[in-house]
Protein backbone atom coordinates (compact mmCIF):
# COMPACT_ATOMS: atom_id res chain seq x y z
CA UNK A 1 0.00 0.00 0.00
CA UNK A 2 1.52 3.37 -0.97
CA UNK A 3 2.60 5.81 2.30
CA UNK A 4 3.80 8.68 0.71
CA UNK A 5 1.62 11.31 -1.34
CA UNK A 6 4.00 11.22 -4.63
CA UNK A 7 3.02 7.28 -4.62
CA UNK A 8 -0.55 8.09 -5.29
CA UNK A 9 -0.89 11.49 -7.01
CA UNK A 10 -1.04 12.67 -10.38
CA UNK A 11 2.20 14.11 -11.38
CA UNK A 12 1.81 16.26 -14.28
CA UNK A 13 -0.54 19.53 -13.41
CA UNK A 14 -2.14 21.76 -15.76
CA UNK A 15 -1.81 25.42 -14.95
CA UNK A 16 -3.21 28.86 -16.26
CA UNK A 17 -2.06 32.01 -15.60
CA UNK A 18 -4.39 34.35 -13.09
CA UNK A 19 -5.10 36.58 -15.90
CA UNK A 20 -6.27 33.73 -17.82
CA UNK A 21 -10.42 33.94 -19.43
CA UNK A 22 -12.72 31.68 -18.02
CA UNK A 23 -12.71 30.91 -21.71
CA UNK A 24 -9.55 30.05 -22.40
CA UNK A 25 -9.11 27.62 -18.65
CA UNK A 26 -12.21 26.07 -20.04
CA UNK A 27 -10.94 25.42 -23.41
CA UNK A 28 -7.95 24.08 -22.26
CA UNK A 29 -9.83 21.67 -19.30
CA UNK A 30 -11.73 20.58 -22.43
CA UNK A 31 -8.78 19.68 -24.73
CA UNK A 32 -7.08 18.07 -21.50
CA UNK A 33 -10.06 15.98 -20.51
CA UNK A 34 -9.70 17.57 -16.78
CA UNK A 35 -12.10 18.86 -14.54
CA UNK A 36 -9.99 21.65 -13.02
CA UNK A 37 -6.90 23.71 -13.52
CA UNK A 38 -3.89 25.01 -10.85
CA UNK A 39 -3.88 28.96 -11.03
CA UNK A 40 -0.02 29.76 -11.12
CA UNK A 41 1.83 33.26 -10.78
CA UNK A 42 5.34 32.70 -11.83
CA UNK A 43 5.03 29.51 -11.78
CA UNK A 44 3.89 29.70 -7.20
CA UNK A 45 0.50 28.63 -6.66
CA UNK A 46 -2.30 30.76 -5.99
CA UNK A 47 -5.62 29.14 -6.82
CA UNK A 48 -7.88 26.09 -7.86
CA UNK A 49 -10.29 26.31 -11.22
CA UNK A 50 -12.86 24.06 -11.24
CA UNK A 51 -15.31 23.40 -14.19
CA UNK A 52 -17.84 23.96 -11.08
CA UNK A 53 -16.25 27.26 -10.41
CA UNK A 54 -16.76 28.29 -14.00
CA UNK A 55 -20.55 27.11 -13.81
CA UNK A 56 -21.50 28.50 -10.80
CA UNK A 57 -19.54 31.75 -10.09
CA UNK A 58 -19.62 32.92 -13.21
CA UNK A 59 -21.95 31.93 -16.15
CA UNK A 60 -25.01 31.28 -13.50
CA UNK A 61 -24.40 34.97 -12.55
CA UNK A 62 -24.46 36.27 -16.49
CA UNK A 63 -20.76 36.98 -16.21
CA UNK A 64 -18.97 36.94 -20.21
CA UNK A 65 -16.24 34.34 -19.59
CA UNK A 66 -14.24 35.77 -22.20
CA UNK A 67 -13.78 38.66 -20.00
CA UNK A 68 -13.50 37.36 -16.27
CA UNK A 69 -10.10 36.18 -15.32
CA UNK A 70 -9.22 32.62 -13.48
CA UNK A 71 -8.17 34.55 -10.26
CA UNK A 72 -11.30 36.34 -10.21
CA UNK A 73 -13.34 32.69 -9.84
CA UNK A 74 -10.62 30.73 -8.43
CA UNK A 75 -10.50 29.23 -4.89
CA UNK A 76 -7.48 31.18 -3.62
CA UNK A 77 -4.59 30.21 -1.14
CA UNK A 78 -6.22 26.69 -1.75
CA UNK A 79 -5.14 23.83 0.85
CA UNK A 80 -2.07 21.97 -0.17
CA UNK A 81 0.12 18.81 0.88
CA UNK A 82 3.73 18.00 0.03
CA UNK A 83 5.18 14.86 -2.26
CA UNK A 84 6.45 13.23 0.77
CA UNK A 85 3.61 13.68 3.12
CA UNK A 86 1.42 10.60 4.55
CA UNK A 87 -1.03 9.66 2.23
CA UNK A 88 -3.41 9.69 5.83
CA UNK A 89 -2.27 13.35 5.84
CA UNK A 90 -4.21 13.98 2.55
CA UNK A 91 -6.85 12.08 3.81
CA UNK A 92 -6.89 14.11 6.73
CA UNK A 93 -7.01 17.35 4.75
CA UNK A 94 -9.77 16.18 2.61
CA UNK A 95 -12.13 15.60 5.33
CA UNK A 96 -11.17 18.59 7.60
CA UNK A 97 -11.73 21.05 4.36
CA UNK A 98 -14.10 19.04 2.38
CA UNK A 99 -12.50 19.26 -0.73
CA UNK A 100 -11.73 16.30 -3.15
CA UNK A 101 -8.61 17.50 -4.49
CA UNK A 102 -5.48 18.60 -3.57
CA UNK A 103 -2.51 20.26 -4.98
CA UNK A 104 0.62 18.70 -4.14
CA UNK A 105 3.29 21.38 -4.10
CA UNK A 106 7.20 21.75 -3.15
CA UNK A 107 9.18 24.70 -2.86
CA UNK A 108 5.87 26.40 -3.52
CA UNK A 109 5.58 25.05 -7.16
CA UNK A 110 2.80 22.26 -7.77
CA UNK A 111 4.13 19.34 -8.99
CA UNK A 112 0.95 17.13 -9.06
CA UNK A 113 -2.38 16.63 -8.04
CA UNK A 114 -4.09 14.21 -5.86
CA UNK A 115 -7.92 13.13 -5.59
CA UNK A 116 -10.40 11.44 -4.01
CA UNK A 117 -9.99 8.74 -6.32
CA UNK A 118 -6.70 8.57 -6.44
CA UNK A 119 -6.74 7.74 -2.89
CA UNK A 120 -9.79 5.51 -3.36
CA UNK A 121 -7.38 3.24 -6.08
CA UNK A 122 -4.89 2.68 -3.60
CA UNK A 123 -6.26 2.59 -0.20
CA UNK A 124 -8.99 0.08 -1.42
CA UNK A 125 -8.82 -1.33 -4.67
CA UNK A 126 -12.77 -3.16 -4.50
CA UNK A 127 -14.34 -0.22 -3.75
CA UNK A 128 -17.22 1.65 -5.83
CA UNK A 129 -15.34 4.76 -6.04
CA UNK A 130 -12.14 3.23 -7.05
CA UNK A 131 -13.99 1.08 -9.86
CA UNK A 132 -15.41 4.60 -10.87
CA UNK A 133 -11.78 6.35 -11.13
CA UNK A 134 -10.33 3.64 -12.93
CA UNK A 135 -12.79 3.13 -15.70
CA UNK A 136 -11.95 4.61 -18.87
CA UNK A 137 -14.92 7.71 -19.69
CA UNK A 138 -17.58 6.47 -22.29
CA UNK A 139 -19.21 9.94 -22.95
CA UNK A 140 -22.11 11.89 -21.13
CA UNK A 141 -25.22 12.48 -21.64
CA UNK A 142 -26.76 12.03 -25.20
CA UNK A 143 -23.23 11.21 -26.30
CA UNK A 144 -21.37 14.33 -24.99
CA UNK A 145 -18.04 13.84 -24.44
CA UNK A 146 -17.39 14.27 -20.63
Amino acid sequence: MAELVRDVMTPSVVTVRPDASLVEAAQLMRAQDIGDVLVTDDRRLVGVLTDRDIALRAVADGADPLTISAQAVCTPNPVAIGPDEAVSAAVTLMREHAVRRLPVVEDGHPVGMVSLGDLALTQDPTSALADISGAEPDGGPAGFPV
